[in-house]
C-alpha cells in the first residue's frame, strides 16, 4: 500500500523509530490542523468520524479549547483523511482556509504588530501555539531575501507534503490578509519530489517552485518586512504576545531550551557545533546549558545525533543529493564516517534507507 500524497509506503520505516521517541506521544499541540481538516471535510459533505478511530480522539473533542493532541494522534487522523479522500492536495486546501482568526491570541498579536516583519517573527516565535506540526524558523538568506523555513520534527516522509502544504499555504493566506491579495513570495522550495498536483501549487503561490530542494522554505524579498500594518495597536500586540507566552505550562518552559538547541543545531549542522558553541550562541554558560537540558531529561549528544539523523533521512527521501553530499550537509567531510554514524543512529545504511523510501 502507498501513500496518496507521496507514493511512499504507508507502513514506512519511520514508524518504529517514531514509536520510541517520547515527543511522538506527548499531547502538547493545539488541534488547529485537525479542526480545519474536519471543517473542510464537512463543507465537502464527507464523513470524517472514522478518521479518528484508534487515535484516542473523537471529532467532538476538537471543540474543547483546552484539548492538546500528540503528533501520533494528528498523524493518524491526517493519514486516514488522505486515504479516505484520495485528494493529494488536501494540505493546500486545508491551509488556504485558515485566517488570522484561526490562531486566536497569536493571530491577534500578528494583526496588531507594527510591520509585517514583526508579525512574521511573532508567528514564528510562537508557532507551537498555533498548532503547527512542523518546527519553523526565520532565515536570513542574504541582503535581499529572507525565508520562513520548516523543519520536520520526525522522519515522516509520507506526511511531509501535507504538512508543508498546510503550513506554507496558511502562511500565504495570512500574509495576504495582512498585506493584500497582491502579495507574492519570490520562491517556494520543498525537499520532496514534484507531486502530481504541482499545478495547484503554481496557481496558489504564483511564484517560482523548486521541488527536490535542500530545504523546506518559502522565500520573500526583504522590503516586505518593513511594510507597515494598518491594524497596528502597540498595547494590544504587547498584551497578546504576553498571553501567548503564558500558554506554555511549566513543562513547556523546560522543553523550550531543547527546542532552542534543536533550532541552532539545524541552522549550523555543517559546522558540527559542540555544546560550548551552542551555549555561546544562546548567551549561556556551558554549565547552565547542560543543567537546563538535564532538567528536561535530555543530553546534548542525543539531541545532536537525532537532529543529524532526521536531516539525513529527510535529504535521502528527497533524492536530489548523493550520500556524500548529504554527509557534507550535516557536517561529515568523510563519507565513510557519515555512513558509520548513520547506521549507528538508524540501524541501516544510507543507501538502504533511500531504497526503502523509493
Amino acid at each position: 500500500m502507498t501513500s496518496v500524497a507521496t507514493g511512499h509506503p504507508t507502513d514506512d520505516s519511520a514508524a518504529a523509530l517514531l514509536s520510541t521517541d517520547p515527543r511522538y506521544t506527548a499531547a502538547e499541540t493545539s488541534p488547529n490542523v485537525l479542526v480545519h481538516l474536519t471543517q473542510l471535510a464537512l463543507a465537502r459533505g464527507a464523513r470524517c468520524d472514522d478518521w479518528f478511530a484508534g487515535s484516542g480522539l473523537s471529532r467532538e473533542q476538537l471543540n474543547d479549547p483546552s484539548l492538546r493532541v500528540s503528533y501520533r494522534q494528528a498523524r493518524s487522523v491526517i493519514r486516514r483523511a488522505l486515504l479516505a479522500t484520495g485528494d493529494p492536495g488536501l494540505g493546500l486546501d486545508v491551509g488556504r482556509r485558515e485566517t488570522l482568526g484561526s490562531f486566536g491570541l497569536l493571530g491577534l498579536a500578528m494583526m496588531t504588530s507594527a510591520t509585517f516583519g514583526d508579525a512574521m517573527r511573532a508567528g514564528i516565535e510562537h508557532h507551537r501555539v498555533s498548532g503547527s506540526l512542523l518546527d519553523v524558523s526565520f532565515e536570513v538568506l542574504g541582503p535581499l531575501e529572507v525565508a520562513l523555513a520548516a523543519w520536520p520534527r520526525f522522519n515522516d516522509a509520507p506526511l511531509l507534503p501535507f504538512l508543508c502544504e498546510e503550513l506554507f499555504s496558511s502562511a500565504l493566506a495570512i500574509a495576504r490578509e495582512l498585506l493584500g491579495q497582491d502579495f507574492r513570495p519570490s520562491r517556494l522550495e520543498v525537499t520532496y519530489t514534484r507531486p502530481p498536483h504541482a499545478d495547484a501549487y503554481a496557481d496558489y503561490f504564483q511564484c517560482e517552485l523548486v521541488f527536490g530542494a535542500r530545504y523546506n522554505r518559502v522565500v520573500l524579498d526583504v522590503p516586505w518586512l518593513d511594510h507597515p500594518l494598518a491594524t497596528h495597536n502597540p498595547l494590544t500586540a504587547q498584551q497578546a504576545l504576553a498571553l501567548c507566552t503564558q500558554q506554555h505550562d511549566a513543562n513547556g518552559v523546560r522543553q523550550e531550551i531543547v527546542a532552542s538547541v534543536e533550532r541552532l543545531l539545524r541552522s549550523h549542522l555543517r559546522q558540527q557545533p559542540r555544546l560550548p558553541d551552542v551555549a555561546r550562541m544562546l548567551n549561556m554558560s556551558e554549565r547552565s546549558l547542560r543543567r537546563r537540558l538535564a532538567e528536561s531529561g535530555r543530553i546534548f549528544r542525543e539531541i545532536h545525533d537525532r537532529v543529524r539523523a532526521e536531516r539525513a533521512l529527510e535529504l535521502l527521501h528527497g533524492g536530489a543529493l548523493s550520500v556524500a553530499e548529504i554527509g557534507l550537509e550535516i557536517g561529515f567531510s568523510d563519507p565513510r564516517e557519515f555512513r558509520r554514524a548513520f547506521k549507528r543512529w538508524t540501524g541501516m545504511a544510507p543507501r538502504s534507507a533511500r531504497q526503502h523510501a523509493a
